[in-house]
């Protein structure tokens, strides 16, 4: 049923832990399955330095979240923006049929993040005029 990605994202999920110093937040979940991710994001020089995520779904979650932090770990805050679905569901190498909405868990989270983080930095420039 799952690929031996899936199996190894999920028993082994990469930067999985809280931020509590992180740039930005971002949270996405499904209501129709009840699988949620928070996604935090360490942003240096306008590039992702550090990545983690907290999530609470099934192995497919689990695994799609895990894959999005490693495909944008290290990335611009541009080139993460381009990360789509189909870009983790490759890396995982396939999802099954009824699995495929999980993957819009870690991107629709780490777009949520990036905007957070532009905002953050728009805020941050009203309040100390230079």
């Amino acid at each position: 049923m799952y690929s031996q990605k899936v199996i190894e994202h999920f028993m082994c999920p990469q930067n999985a832990y809280s931020m509590p110093d992180a740039n930005a937040q971002g949270t996405f979940g499904d209501p129709s399955c009840g699988d949620a991710v928070i996604l935090f994001l360490k942003v240096q020089d306008n590039y992702i330095q550090e990545i983690s995520y907290l999530v609470f779904g099934c192995c497919a979650s689990i695994a799609t979240s895990s894959i999005t932090s490693v495909l944008a770990k290290g990335k611009s805050l541009e080139e993460a923006l381009n990360i789509t679905e189909e870009d983790v569901i490759k890396a995982l190498d396939g999802l099954p049929e009824t699995k495929v909405h999980c993957s819009n868990l870690g991107v629709s989270a780490l777009r949520k993040a990036i905007d957070n983080y532009y905002s953050n930095i728009k805020t941050s420039i009203k309040e100390d005029p230079v």
